[in-house]
């Protein structure tokens, strides 16, 4: 999904690697003011199941397109999108 640069900025045809993919996500975080040893490459994907599901994608599908061997282990990177939903603290959190 994500392609290799090369020291000048060239893009290349060869993957990122996942630490490589894992400084990115984590420059990003630091970047928007988070602390860089709360996210991983793991939390795009994360990211993207917890967004499908919020959309009611397809559960099958999801797994399908994460690769995931079990629907259990897709279930386990979905966060709880209504967590904040009607919650005590929705003024101010």
């Amino acid at each position: 999904m994500f392609r290799k640069l090369t020291p000048q900025g060239r893009l290349t045809d060869k993957p990122m690697s996942a630490q490589g993919v894992a400084l990115v996500v984590k420059a990003a975080a630091v970047a928007a003011g988070y602390p860089p040893e709360l996210f991983s490459g793991h939390s795009l994907r994360a990211g993207f199941l917890t967004e499908a599901g919020r959309q009611n994608a397809n559960l099958f599908k999801m797994k399908e397109h994460s690769r995931h061997a079990s629907l259990e282990m897709v279930a386990e990177y979905v966060r709880d999108h209504e967590r904040f939903r009607e919650h005590a603290g929705e003024g101010f959190l």
